[in-house]
């Protein structure tokens, strides 16, 4: 009998590498389904994951590639279930992580007639691809496949791949050795980049000229770690975090400032105002207000990626190369600065600021403190656990609360910043580290919108991961928080409970009807425990903490107009938890510092 067309597409995302496939059946992808079946249990296998909804998928792909440094691989039918991947791809995108996305599509013989399911494919995700393509016919596929694979693994990019259900199903046709077709072969090797000497020598000099210089980092230089402390150490220098960076380098390391911008700490944000020197390594930070004005510092940036060079800042010397081999090629011409008044500044400052976080965290709320949910968990966690953030006010104390200890990983939705992918992060995490523990951290609106339903795919593969230990952390505050605040601080008017107000859902419950461990905390003195017992647990957990939203996520220094806007929102009639919005509005107005 002949090869379907879909074995073959099978078998060479298997010689790519392929091992895992996060997706939804559909008849519009059956003929792969079937091929997926047919080598299932058997060396040329690729393991499928049954989410619960297709952009779950999406992201499950994204968080694969992050936490592996591997192609992340999704799947689903066409119609509807191609229109649910899109927000997790351009999570995949923004963050610059390489995923494949594999869609169904109506038959080759329908298509341009209205059918049922079909829609242009190729159209919908131009924007968010670097490389789509509908196939249509069998020889085409090995090249689709081949070319495909290596753009979004050479561009650390999305790639989509459309097939019709007649193509999947047709018999396999190698491509002809004639004119109209062509004949490619899989494999690629990521090159070494490294820039000319002469512009590391330039960029020395500025480096090595700086008496007050700042290192900010970002997802770009993971691999670099060892040669990003060894040039902080030498310049005299300090780390600050963008959020994507969070988990490189530990916080342990005295001159780490810990995250950057709205997120970030008090002292990063000093330490760039203050700095004459800026080096930027494999960072898209998007905030450019929390950069030096211009003129103040001469600035250097690292980046693989050559279209983020001197993006957020008129950088003097731009060194296009992996951050690695550019810093290992930059550090014979450093000179080592004898003056470390600067770095001890900056260790100075982060001694004040831990014990500044342990007093936000320490801090009375009605009924937990949501801080301190983060602050407690931070030193029980094992070296190598892994911690997954949504975005929202949770974000806030993930970047802040959470201190990183050498061998940690951690990731959320960054550039996108969307909701729903906390949950969807941890479980790719768990398949692609079955032995570390996982964290997600995860606000009750998220939780809502579509992560409750993915607790179903972790009772559903729990028990094939070597360490059970998936701890999904709800902070229940009945309050889309961080759009809360922003309309506080950014528009100066009160809470607007029709948009804001959430119903009081039972998450702990809700675990334990599908078979997990739910724990639920309202009181300050149980946190600790809590999370003692969650990590000492047998299967996934859920621990909902009763968090008080009247605790405010401000940013590390509050302007003149973000003051002015809260005070507004409280005359406005928004008062809350009178005793939290009183204290918030006296740290907004004795750390009012106006940026000019």
């Amino acid at each position: 009998m002949s090869q379907a067309t879909s074995d073959f597409f099978v078998q060479r995302l298997k010689a790519w590498g392929v091992t895992r496939i996060y997706g939804y059946p559909g008849d519009g992808i059956n003929g792969v389904l079937g091929a997926l079946q047919r080598v299932e249990g058997t060396d040329k296998g690729i393991e499928f994951i049954q989410v619960r909804h297709e952009e779950m998928a999406a992201f499950m792909a994204t968080a694969h590639a992050k936490f592996t440094g591997e192609l992340g691989v999704c799947l689903s039918t066409g119609g509807p279930g191609a229109t649910h991947l899109i927000t997790g791809l351009y999570d995949a995108k923004a963050d610059h992580v390489p995923v494949l996305a594999i869609a169904g599509q109506a038959e080759t013989t329908v298509r341009g007639a209205s059918y049922q399911q079909e829609l242009n494919l190729d159209r919908m995700f131009a924007d968010v691809a670097d490389f789509v393509q509908e196939a249509v016919a069998p020889a085409q596929l090995r090249h689709l496949v081949d070319r495909g694979l290596r753009v979004a693994t050479a561009r650390n990019g999305v790639t989509v791949l459309i097939l019709p259900k007649d193509v999947q199903d047709m018999a396999w046709e190698e491509p002809a050795r004639a004119h109209g077709f062509t004949r490619s072969g899989p494999g690629y090797t990521r090159p070494r980049v490294v820039p000319h000497h002469a512009d590391l020598a330039r960029a020395a000099a500025v480096l090595n000229e700086g008496k007050k210089v700042a290192v900010l980092i970002g997802a770009g230089a993971r691999d670099a770690a060892n040669e990003v402390v060894a040039v902080a150490e030498t310049l005299g220098a300090g780390i600050a975090k963008a959020l994507l960076g969070k988990d490189v380098v530990p916080d342990d390391i005295p001159f780490v400032t810990g995250a950057i911008g709205l997120l970030g700490t008090q002292p990063s944000s000093d330490m760039i105002e203050g700095c004459d020197t800026l080096l930027m390594i494999g960072t898209g930070f998007p905030w450019a207000e929390f950069l030096p004005p211009d003129g103040q510092a001469r600035a250097v940036q690292i980046d693989i990626a050559p279209e983020m060079l001197g993006l957020r800042y008129p950088v003097e010397v731009n060194l296009h190369g992996d951050a690695g081999e550019t810093l290992r090629a930059l550090m014979p011409l450093l000179e080592r600065k004898t003056d470390r008044a600067w770095q001890n500044g900056i260790v100075a400052a982060m001694e004040n600021w831990h014990r500044t976080l342990k007093g936000r965290a320490m801090a009375d709320a009605s009924p937990v403190n949501p801080q301190r949910v983060v602050y407690e968990m931070s030193p029980r966690l094992p070296a190598n656990a892994i911690v997954t953030s949504d975005s929202g006010s949770c974000a806030n104390w993930y970047a802040r609360d959470w201190q990183v200890k050498r061998g940690q990983r951690g990731s959320l939705s960054g550039g996108l910043a969307s909701m729903g992918a906390a949950v969807p992060y941890a479980i790719a995490a768990k398949f692609a580290h079955p032995t570390k523990p996982v964290v997600a951290l995860v606000g009750d609106g998220a939780m809502q919108m579509n992560n409750m339903a993915e607790l179903i795919t972790i009772q559903k593969y729990w028990q094939r991961w070597a360490d059970p230990r998936l701890i999904v952390c709800v902070f229940n505050n009945e309050d889309l928080n961080e759009v809360t605040w922003e309309q506080r601080i950014m528009e100066g008017n009160p809470r607007f409970p029709t948009t804001q107000s959430l119903p009081d859902v039972p998450y702990a419950r809700f675990a334990e009807m599908l078979g997990l461990t739910g724990i639920f905390v309202d009181d300050p003195e149980q946190v600790g425990p809590a999370w003692d017992r969650a990590l000492a647990a047998d299967r996934p957990v859920v621990l909902e903490v009763k968090t008080d939203p009247s605790v405010a996520p401000l940013p590390p220094h509050v302007t003149l107009e973000q003051a002015k806007g809260f005070l507004s929102s409280m005359v406005k009639g928004d008062r809350g938890t009178a005793s939290v919005l009183a204290d918030t509005a006296r740290q907004i107005i004795g750390g009012v510092r106006e940026r000019l």
